[in-house]
């Protein structure tokens, strides 16, 4: 039987932890990256904190070089989190270097080595926000980066643009995460409208095997109520996304 792969960027957050165990108990190879180690994962790349941008792609294609060789992947999945919220203009160069870091930079190196690695007809994901398709005055660092993912997400996944024939690039837009860290900080929230990470991880998974794919370049919303998470696909989350305050979301 041949031996399918996954890269997880972020493997070790909360999202990625959940990826790397849902798609090892498929009976997946899983390869994590990111600042510290994943016990449950197949391999690891470790990538030192104080490494700049550039620094940083030339650690992990290296890393990968070694761990892969000639090995083929069939998913890089890019769900490297975090939130930053910041709404003073003389702070916002600080809060765009830190979110840059946080989303931008793992997603641009997520799309080198989909470019080296991808298999045909496999699938490279990001992770976006449901927030950055409108302004995001409480955090307008997040907004600009969560932006540019999206922006990535629909340049990638053009025609002509060098991955592996038929692949899939899609960028997921959730708006809260069940996570405990998000639990924590919102005690008071309505969790049964927050999106599990179990159900990120499947979804992941059944785009993996080629089931139900959307069009490659798509910004896929999640949407949770009651417990019950369905896809919502950019122009009707548009239609649907209001500037409220309530709505603003993190995503880690």
């Amino acid at each position: 039987m041949t031996v399918k792969r996954i890269i997880v960027y972020g493997g070790r957050g909360n999202l990625g932890s959940t990826c790397v165990s849902h798609f090892k108990a498929a009976n997946w190879w899983v390869g994590s990256i990111d600042y510290f180690k994943n016990e449950h994962a197949d391999a690891n790349v470790v990538i030192p904190k104080d490494l700049s941008w550039l620094e940083q792609e030339e650690h992990v294609m290296h890393e990968l070089s070694g761990i892969l060789d000639i090995k083929k992947i069939n998913t890089v999945a890019c769900v490297a989190g975090g939130w930053t919220p910041g709404n003073e203009v003389k702070s916002l160069s600080r809060h765009a270097v830190l979110t840059w870091k946080q989303f931008v930079w793992p997603s641009s190196i997520a799309a080198s080595v989909a470019a080296k690695y991808l298999a045909p007809g496999g699938v490279l994901t990001f992770t976006g926000a449901q927030a950055a398709l409108r302004g995001t005055p409480g955090m307008i660092g997040y907004g600009m980066a969560k932006a540019a993912v999206h922006q990535l997400t629909k340049s990638i996944g053009a025609k002509n643009f060098g991955l592996a024939q038929d692949s899939l690039v899609v960028a997921i837009l959730p708006k809260v995460l069940d996570t405990h860290a998000n639990r924590q900080l919102m005690p008071e929230a309505n969790f049964s409208s927050w999106t599990p990470l179990s159900f990120v991880a499947e979804l992941l998974l059944t785009w993996s095997k080629g089931i139900a794919r959307p069009p490659s370049g798509s910004l896929v919303g999640l949407i949770t109520k009651n417990n019950i998470t369905t896809l919502v696909m950019e122009d009707e989350l548009i239609r649907s996304v209001h500037p409220h305050k309530e709505d603003l979301e993190i995503d880690s």
